[in-house]
């Protein structure tokens, strides 16, 4: 039996994200994938930019910015073309990536495949699924369906919607019983056109509609099944045609990649873990797509796990950070999923007098500016600072000498200052024992200004996935901040 320090199950991008940042980190990792060869068709379309961030601290940021479409607007209309809702950013986001990216999910598979095996520490193996976990008291065992055991001090369950580690588990999801059926229409244009605005949503008693980029060079549009329509009828390649025919798309210009009907539902696992066992991505949640942020909740997972398993892993900090992770994780979960239903209640109305008053409350306020993407609640749950300014909140990424913040300083624990004064020579000793770094700014990007001035702080502590620990305005306070990070880490 081989053994190595986690095995995750699921080679998909939350399961590949959590592999990678694990490697990168030194540890031993084994992906373990049922599937031969990776899934080739579309499926998830859209980042955002805290996602976007993510994955370039996987090591792949260049690349991946050649392989986006950014989306600076994303409007909602009725069915008489009247505005009802305009929101977006031009430009980058406080992360530094577009607030929006619209991509080929295959493509960002095939990159982050690359990426993995390129990595000393990190095995894929492809075509074995897993049949059972047995757990110890220092270990987990998986057995797979070819009759090889795999052992692990951990397991991150990252395989999906129909989760097999889940199910070994016996962990039951809790549906918040919302669901609709739409048909997903994917496609390849045989010539170039503007497509403005990029992603558009259509709130059509008629047929809510959507119509939003599926990357570059790709289109994908989104028809909600009415009542009484039978998906098994409903969707096929004639009635794609037809519905795309509105929108001057046809066998003669387009060339169509898939199309599928998809039950879109609203579930959760009430815990996402069970002793050395984890779960992950849509093993532990499955959010509707209205706002993009299926993907998205599946890279928090696998950012937030990672580095506590780091920490854990390597001695830096007790067992019982690993707690954390669900209470990080489940509420912030809830609240998108709770988020996206809410956005699906108003775009799928299919009474027209409901639909009237909706159009009518809806187009009262849109002005000519871009409303701003809400941003997520910050945590309140976890490990935080949160009695500080900021605390739960994203760190933002200017530029330093030209070049993202993080490519420059790298991921990880990161102590930033806009200060002269330093901390404790034993607080930054022990913080640099974990892999953290005290990054000086004397002369800060304006993001960066901005940022510290808006917090009245000269000193935050950034977590490994971006994430704000805590806050000071002096060095003594950052000292402060350092040594209370020691504690909630349980290190020694």
């Amino acid at each position: 039996m081989s053994a190595t320090d986690v095995i995750v199950v699921g080679a998909g991008p939350t399961g590949l994200i959590t592999a990678i940042q694990l490697a990168q980190r030194g540890h031993s990792v084994r992906v373990l994938e049922k599937w031969s060869a990776p899934y080739p068709l579309p499926r998830a379309v859209h980042f955002d930019a805290e996602i976007g961030r993510v994955l370039q601290s996987c090591g792949i940021g260049d690349e991946l910015r050649t392989m986006i479409e950014p989306a600076d607007v994303y409007e909602w209309r009725n069915a008489n073309g009247t505005t009802l809702l305009r929101f977006g950013l031009v430009g980058d986001a406080p992360s530094g990536w577009p607030v929006s990216s619209m991509f080929c999910q295959p493509e960002l598979e095939a990159l982050l495949e690359r990426r993995a095996r390129s990595l000393p520490g990190l095995e894929l193996v492809r075509g074995v699924e897993a049949s059972s976990i047995e757990q110890h008291t220092d270990h987990v065992v998986v057995a797979t369906t070819d009759g090889a055991e795999h052992s692990a001090r951990y397991v991150v369950g990252a395989d999906g919607a129909r989760s097999t580690v889940r199910g070994l588990l016996g962990i039951e999801l809790i549906d918040l019983g919302y669901f609709y059926d739409w048909f997903v229409v994917d496609l390849i244009p045989n010539e170039p056109r503007v497509y403005d605005p990029v992603n558009l949503q259509v709130c059509d008693p008629a047929r809510p509609t959507t119509a939003v980029s599926g990357g570059p060079g790709r289109r994908r549009w989104e028809f909600m099944l009415l009542p009484g329509e039978d998906p098994a009828t409903f969707c096929t390649e004639e009635r794609a045609w037809a519905l795309l025919a509105p929108w001057d798309i046809a066998p003669d210009n387009s060339r169509l990649e898939r199309f599928a009907n998809y039950r879109f539902h609203a579930r959760y696992a009430p815990t996402w873990h069970e002793g050395r066992v984890f779960l992950a991505g849509d093993a532990a949640h499955q959010t509707p797509p209205f706002a993009g942020q299926g993907l998205c909740a599946g890279a928090r997972d696998a950012v937030n796990l990672a580095w506590k398993l780091d920490l854990v892993l390597a001695g830096a900090a007790s067992e019982s950070l690993l707690e954390a992770y669900d209470a990080e994780r489940i509420a912030p979960a809830r609240q998108v999923l709770e988020f996206a239903m809410d956005l699906g209640k108003v775009i799928c109305v299919p009474d027209p007098q409901e639909a009237a008053a909706r159009d009518a409350a809806m187009a009262a306020v849109v002005t000519d500016e871009l409303s701003p993407v809400p941003p997520f609640p910050a945590a309140t749950e976890g490990i935080f600072a949160t009695d500080t300014p900021h605390a739960g909140r994203l760190s933002v990424q200017g530029i330093v000498d030209g070049r993202p913040f993080d490519d420059v300083h790298g991921a990880g624990f990161r102590l930033v200052t806009v200060g002269t004064d330093a901390v404790a020579p034993e607080a930054a000793e022990w913080f640099e024992s974990i892999g953290g770094r005290i990054v000086a700014l004397p002369d800060p990007n304006p993001r960066h200004a901005a940022w510290f001035a808006d917090a009245s702080v000269t000193w935050a502590l950034h977590r490994p996935d971006f994430l704000v620990y805590g806050t000071a305005a002096d060095a003594p306070g950052a000292t402060a901040l350092v040594t209370r990070l020691r504690e909630d880490l349980g290190a020694s």
